[in-house]
């Protein structure tokens, strides 16, 4: 992934994120067996407790990123304190159950 895309949006409907896939950094912040489950193409799995602990870990200052969850409330929540924290976070709305696109991969 190389970050091309950028916007100044806090939030994204999971239906617009196909065009924007392989231009943006994608974290899939659900646990582990629910990733397993399946998830969005090129989304990398970051357990929301483990990401919001140790943000510096898994995130630059200066890079945006995407948060995608099962239905949009546990993104939005991280989102929330991850731009408190100095992070350009975006948050994906309605999440993999709301999801229609062609883009989904089963683990």
């Amino acid at each position: 992934m190389n970050g091309l895309y950028k916007t100044n949006k806090e939030s994204i409907n999971v239906n617009d994120i196909d065009k924007l896939l392989g231009n943006i950094e994608l974290i899939d912040i659900r646990e582990e067996n629910e990733y397993n489950e399946g998830s969005i193409k090129t989304a990398k799995n970051i357990p929301m407790r483990e990401l919001l602990m140790n943000p510096e870990d898994y995130m630059d200052m200066d890079k945006q990123y995407y948060l995608l969850c099962r239905s949009g409330s546990r993104s939005a929540m991280a989102c929330m304190q991850l731009r408190e924290e100095g992070y350009d976070v975006v948050n994906v709305s309605g999440g993999i159950m709301g999801y229609t696109g062609s883009n989904m991969i089963n683990k």
